[in-house]
């Protein structure tokens, strides 16, 4: 079974960038959807994007698009998520998740099986 570590996170102001990183390691990275979810203070984990595994094809939510970026380097079982133009509403603890999640579940929590331990993300206004 894969394992992950999340790192990146940490304070920045309104409109600046952060890059987060989650390696892997244990099982074949390239096997894996990866995707980052994050989760705010009294609110519900929730979808940020992916990539698949199967087609290397990225899925966002629509409050990122133009955003964010995700990317993997299956050399490095690593994946990234370039964060620019941050706002405060994006403050939250970011997870990263692998898992073979159905095209169709590739936004659902619940379709992945492994997660990380999270990083902050707080964007000051």
């Amino acid at each position: 079974q894969v394992r992950l570590v999340e790192s990146g996170g940490g304070l920045v102001q309104a409109g600046g960038s952060l890059r987060l990183s989650c390696a892997a390691s244990g099982r074949a990275f390239s096997g894996y959807t990866m995707a980052w979810f994050r989760q705010a203070p009294g609110k519900e984990r929730e979808f940020v994007t992916a990539t698949r595994h199967t087609t290397n094809y990225q899925y966002y939510a629509d409050f990122v698009k133009g955003r964010f970026t995700i990317s993997r380097d299956n050399n490095k079982s690593t994946v990234f998520l370039q964060m620019n133009s941050l706002k405060p509403e994006d403050t939250a603890v970011y997870y990263c998740a692998a898992g073979v999640p159905p095209e169709t579940q590739t936004n659902d929590p619940n379709a992945y099986s492994t997660w990380g331990q999270g990083t902050q993300v707080t964007v000051s206004s």
